[in-house]
């Protein structure tokens, strides 16, 4: 059954295709404690609390972390994992016991991705939307040895022209994918896997 978002951020939930990808690169289990920086509408985190069997979301707008609430409250019925939803600036507010992180913003991203580095992170995925922050945020993961890959994709709807079909397309979503957990950072000699040098 699809999510329902009936309160707005006015910055836009993750798309539901791209939510579709991200989900299959957390791949979250109900034995995940799943970590979010940048809850704005809670799309993903409704999609997380789903899936995994704690969620902690963080989101520094107070404004933003209402329609997160407000938008799990309206989906509670698909809820199952345990919620902690923290006005926080990220690192600040993180877990330290979290499986896998989604960094839906690019605030202090670097900062963050030391936490994961420094606890393990399994699973790291982080959405950007512009190509600048894009560059910068690969040169960030590849400097910490944490990158697995990077996928860039676009979405497009079809709508009716003239009695035929024609596309809308969406901005392209730039998505970083990476490891900070012993099995994917090296072994004890610092050898990298293959993907990430």
């Amino acid at each position: 059954m699809p999510i329902v978002l009936p309160h707005d951020a006015k910055a836009g939930p993750t798309k539901s295709e791209v939510r579709s990808v991200l989900l299959g690169k957390l791949d979250l289990s109900e034995n995940d404690h799943f970590a979010e920086v940048g809850s704005c509408t809670g799309a993903v985190t409704i999609e997380a609390a789903r899936r995994a069997g704690r969620v902690t979301a963080l989101e520094r707008k107070a404004k933003r972390l209402d329609a997160t609430k407000k938008n799990l409250a309206a989906n509670e019925d698909l809820i199952s994992a345990d919620i902690d939803l923290r006005n926080a600036e990220a690192p600040e507010g993180l877990p330290d016991d979290a499986a896998a992180l989604f960094l839906g913003g690019s605030q202090n991203f670097e900062a963050v991705l030391d936490h994961a580095v420094e606890i393990g992170v399994d699973r790291i995925v982080m959405n950007v939307s512009r190509l600048e922050v894009a560059g910068r945020a690969t040169q960030a993961f590849r400097d910490r040895g944490i990158l697995e890959e990077v996928v860039q994709f676009q979405v497009s709807h079809g709508y009716e022209l003239a009695g035929a079909t024609s596309f809308n397309s969406d901005n392209p979503v730039y998505m970083l994918v990476g490891s900070a957990s012993e099995d994917a950072t090296g072994d004890d000699d610092g050898e990298k896997p293959e993907a990430a040098q």
